[in-house]
């Protein structure tokens, strides 16, 4: 199964990374969006950080060149067709998830695979709605795509050996790390990530510790490299939301229930660094916490 052809479902803070890593890696990336304004600004921020890591003498000037001359671009989903391996990278929302599938699988070659960057929604669940069932995985990137080695393979119950081995050979070529996880709910990192940050709100809920206390106590006292609130800002309030929303349907235990005061923050519009509030202010020049 020979995959040098790759369609990337969304131009968001996700798919751009996804695409940077890919054509880095020699493969020729087509990457849709329905917003033509969100494919122009993900170019630009390839771009520059492509030149961030040719300043770091991390790439040569040719293979930015290069990297930048595979990626195209198009606002019509089905364009994506024709291309061996399509990773779906679009808002963590079961309904649009399964559209954006059900709109594709008409216009797929036979051997095409299809996966999904979901962070926590069932992949048997999101296969069943297409096609080719067997020819369905998870592909889970960490954020900063270009900077984390980290890729989940999540299996489907239907998903087979030769889906599994090219999506593995894949993140081979790219440089990273595979982690194979089953399909239960927000799989391994998320599973274990995201209950740790519920609990940092809670302490700051229950008025246990400040914002900067908490993150601070974490950094130094447990070698965080990032306090769990800073973090949650940095992944988004609704993505964490949505994903301790899976654990919670999908586990049934109360240790998942989402931290009312994450509720209250989502509802309130202040979902972190990409809305300039969230845990902290982002709007002066140097963060300053909201509580």
């Amino acid at each position: 199964m020979t995959i040098e052809r790759v369609g990337i479902v969304g131009a968001g803070q996700m798919g751009n990374g996804i695409a940077h890593v890919f054509a880095l890696a020699g493969y020729d990336v087509l990457m849709t969006d329905i917003s033509q304004d969100a494919l122009t600004s993900a170019i630009a921020l390839i771009d520059r950080n492509l030149d961030r890591q040719v300043s770091r003498d991390l790439i040569t000037p040719d293979a930015k060149a290069d990297a930048a001359a595979r990626i195209a671009t198009t606002t019509t989903l089905t364009d994506l067709g024709q291309t061996d391996l399509i990773i779906e990278a679009a808002t963590e929302r079961e309904t649009i998830k399964t559209a954006i599938f059900e709109d594709l699988v008409p216009h797929l070659k036979p051997t095409t695979i299809l996966t999904s960057n979901t962070s926590s929604i069932s992949i048997t669940r999101l296969a069943s709605r297409t096609d080719r069932p067997e020819k369905f995985m998870g592909f889970h990137f960490m954020n900063p795509v270009p900077i984390m080695q980290l890729v989940e393979l999540i299996r489907g119950i239907a998903t087979d050996e030769e889906t599994f081995k090219a999506c593995h050979a894949v993140v081979e070529r790219l440089g990273k790390t595979s982690a194979t996880a089953e399909d239960f709910p927000a799989f391994i990192v998320n599973r274990i990530l995201m209950p740790m940050i519920n609990e940092a709100i809670y302490t700051l809920y229950e008025g246990v510790g400040s914002v900067q206390s908490i993150d601070t106590s974490l950094k130094l006292g447990a070698n965080h490299p990032m306090g769990p609130l800073e973090l949650a800002d940095f992944i988004g309030l609704d993505t964490c939301l949505a994903i301790m929303n899976v654990l919670h349907d999908g586990l049934a235990d109360t240790k998942y229930r989402p931290c009312p005061l994450l509720t209250k923050y989502v509802e309130a519009g202040w979902l972190g660094r990409k809305s300039q509030r969230g845990f902290y202010d982002y709007r002066g020049e140097t963060p300053v916490p909201t509580r």
